[in-house]
């Protein structure tokens, strides 16, 4: 009567509707025994694991099975079969997904220090997605599942952010990668974290995937001196057009007065242009990083240093000795010309 009891499972299946179930187990009531014979079917994406007693025994790829004596070599040494296969028998089968899981965010709930050769020691916040799949179904079910029914990405989730947390941070330092520079290198920190993170997967069964980085935020003072200097780069950029565009003025309405009454006020004018000029690149140490020295030549006049090409100077409007220009197209006009060889115009 105790035989008939009992339910002998022909057929082993498990069919995953689910997104999230990295492992199942699969489920027997205290009546249900494995017959021999009795076919094991592994979908695609799944390996299907045999334990007795707590000890993992054998695995199977995708296929059917039959489960006969020769195909569980560790069950029968575990079950102590000494004459082969013992039938009906009790087992835990899990079945463990092998597809990639996709779309897993991760970030850093409290920031993380960073060593940055600008501001010193700043503390950023990162975030981003990842996706990873199982490399070693029996390390996954040894170390993490135990005896649990199911095994899903949310009884993952704390675990694989204390890693990202703890990699994200050696990656930034490994990186060496400044402050100022870290949004243009969100794949090459990517790369090193899915690296850093590839050991500590490893030694759960699982396997990093893929790994990118959305954002990487700064202290709000950091970000606030990142926009300051970007502001003072413009500023120096349109002063220098600014005064480049007001000298070319002044030459070319000085050069057009006949009576060369124009040209004391020009030169005063010039010299407030480059005055101002000056000024701003000494307070914001520009001028000296980004254009080299021009070369000068002293005024006439008042001994004063002149860049060359200026045709007066700035200090006191005295005309310097360089050429002169066409005060209809702008061409450098050589010698006594009298008219103009770019367009033809008539010279005073």
């Amino acid at each position: 009567m105790g035989f008939f009891s009992r339910q002998l499972l022909k057929v082993i299946e498990w069919k995953d509707n689910s997104s999230n179930i990295i492992v199942h187990r699969y489920q027997m009531t205290d009546r249900e025994e494995i017959m021999n014979g009795c076919q094991l079917v592994v979908n695609e994406s799944q390996v299907a694991v045999l334990t007795k007693e707590g000890q993992i025994a054998d695995v199977f790829g995708p296929g059917t099975h039959k489960l006969e004596t020769k195909n569980l070599p560790i069950l029968t040494k575990i079950a102590g079969w000494k004459y082969g296969f013992e039938s009906p028998f009790k087992a835990d089968v899990y079945y463990v997904n092998t597809k990639q899981f996709i779309n897993l965010t991760w970030g850093t709930s409290n920031p993380v220090m960073m060593r940055d050769k600008d501001f010193g020691m700043i503390r950023v916040r990162a975030f981003g997605k990842y996706s990873f799949q199982v490399e070693d179904a029996p390390t996954i079910i040894r170390t993490l599942v135990g005896s649990n029914k199911d095994y899903t990405t949310e009884n993952l989730k704390e675990h694989l952010k204390s890693l990202f947390v703890s990699c994200f941070s050696d990656a930034l330092a490994t990186s060496q990668i400044a402050a100022l520079d870290i949004a243009i290198h969100y794949d090459e920190l990517a790369d090193e974290l899915k690296v850093k993170l590839n050991d500590d997967f490893k030694k759960i069964g699982l396997i990093p995937t893929l790994v990118v980085i959305e954002n990487v935020s700064l202290p709000e003072e950091v970000e606030k001196m990142i926009d300051k200097r970007t502001s003072m780069g413009v500023m120096d950029d349109k002063m220098n057009q600014y005064v480049a565009f007001e000298t070319v003025g002044a030459m070319r309405d000085a050069a057009s007065n006949p009576n060369g009454s124009g040209l004391a006020g020009a030169g005063v004018g010039l010299g407030a242009g480059i005055g101002m000029m000056n000024m701003m690149n000494q307070g914001m140490n520009v001028q000296s990083q980004q254009q080299p020295q021009q070369n000068t030549t002293n005024c006439s006049n008042c001994n004063n240093p002149v860049p060359v090409g200026y045709n007066f100077c700035p200090n006191c409007g005295q005309k310097m000795n360089v050429n002169k220009f066409c005060p209809e197209c702008g061409k450098k006009i050589e010698g006594d010309a009298k008219f103009c060889p770019g367009c033809g115009k008539k010279l005073a």
